[in-house]
């Protein structure tokens, strides 16, 4: 289990149905466990663990298969397309049910005539399909041949982080060579060519022409460091932009942000969103997967066209501008609360498993 957003969704699953009449277990298809499978395997979660192999993997299936019938599991989730297959082929003639969750797509998205032609065979062993957004439904039924009655959304839910006081935040702020009374704009995304940290630093050195005194904070770090330290030194922004390299707790940073800004390419539906959301910051953020069904345009931020610095560096002037800017914090939070809260999420997959349970 690595630490990432589908593993996340994992953890918040298994820690809600924890002593619930809902017996959770765990079966990691490869290696190393991860930080958070320790975790969950310390606080008492049966997690069994088999390495797949290169290729086709056929003992991976009867490993999983001899788990479901010792253990007499009646709901088999699949989180992701490899889980899927193994975990749809195993579930074969047993009394298991079968839920396959689609986490997000890759950018430029895309099917293959193998997965069309094997997709149809695998739902018909799959009692539900669920998408992370109605983008990536969308996706589904056009790249991997899906029938879209069979496939629900349920968007990710997270806790909400904790807000820090004005005095961690002007401390921070103070950390990372800030004035406390500045104006904040900041991402936090791995330094990855699909994060377009390079369209953001070009939207934000227009902004700087109607703020100069606003500053960007950029949390993360990877192989685009180079490409990314070289536009801002092109721009002439280094005065405005900090990078504070990788954090293994980069919440302190979301809480010094007055706006977050999200630029990628491409996303299912992005966790460090609906975090910044949970603190209640107004967003800009691009087109891309499920971003435009929780940012709602003009209400907790704006949308625009992917891969465009001009619309998104306007979207910022617009909302700093904006009399609405000061509401919508508040819209912010509401919005979260509303669709994107852990609770929620849980409690639709908990329908789920009691109907499948049932036999339903």
């Amino acid at each position: 289990m690595r630490i990432g957003g589908t593993e996340m969704v994992i953890k918040s699953l298994v820690e809600s149905f924890n002593n619930t009449e809902i017996d959770m277990s765990i079966f990691c298809i490869e290696s190393p466990l991860g930080p958070w499978g320790q975790q969950l395997r310390e606080k008492g979660v049966n997690i069994s663990q088999f390495s797949r192999r290169a290729g086709f993997d056929w003992k991976l299936i009867f490993a999983i298969r001899a788990h479901i019938l010792r253990n007499k599991i009646n709901v088999v989730h699949c989180h992701q397309y490899t889980p899927w297959v193994y975990g749809a082929l195993a579930s074969a003639l047993t009394p298991a049910k079968v839920i396959f969750t689609e986490h997000g797509r890759f950018f430029p998205d895309f099917g293959t005539w193998k997965r069309k032609l094997i997709n149809p065979l695998l739902s018909l062993l799959t009692s539900n399909i669920t998408s992370i957004s109605m983008a990536t439904k969308n996706a589904l039924i056009k790249y991997e041949n899906l029938n879209q009655a069979k496939i629900d959304v349920i968007y990710n839910g997270i806790e909400p982080l904790k807000k820090l006081d004005e005095v961690n935040i002007a401390e921070i702020k103070r950390s990372i060579g800030l004035p406390s009374d500045c104006l904040v704009l900041g991402t936090i995304a791995r330094f990855d060519p699909i994060k377009n940290h390079t369209m953001m630093l070009s939207a934000f050195s227009f902004v700087l022409k109607a703020f100069p005194n606003v500053h960007l904070v950029i949390v993360g770090d990877g192989e685009e460091r180079a490409n990314i330290e070289d536009k801002i030194e092109r721009l002439g922004i280094r005065q405005n932009v900090t990078l504070t390299g990788y954090q293994s707790n980069p919440a302190p940073y979301l809480n010094i942000f007055d706006v977050f800004l999200l630029s990628s390419f491409s996303e299912g539906t992005s966790m460090t969103l609906l975090e910044a959301m949970s603190l209640s910051k107004p967003c800009v953020v691009t087109d891309a997967g499920g971003n435009a069904e929780v940012i709602k345009s003009g209400y907790n931020g704006f949308v625009t066209p992917n891969n465009n610095s001009d619309a998104f560096g306007n979207a910022i002037i617009r909302l700093l501008k904006s009399e609405n800017f000061m509401a919508m914090p508040e819209k912010s939070i509401r919005r979260f609360e509303e669709k994107f809260s852990v609770s929620t999420m849980v409690c639709a997959f908990r329908e789920k498993y009691m109907k499948l349970g049932k036999g339903e």
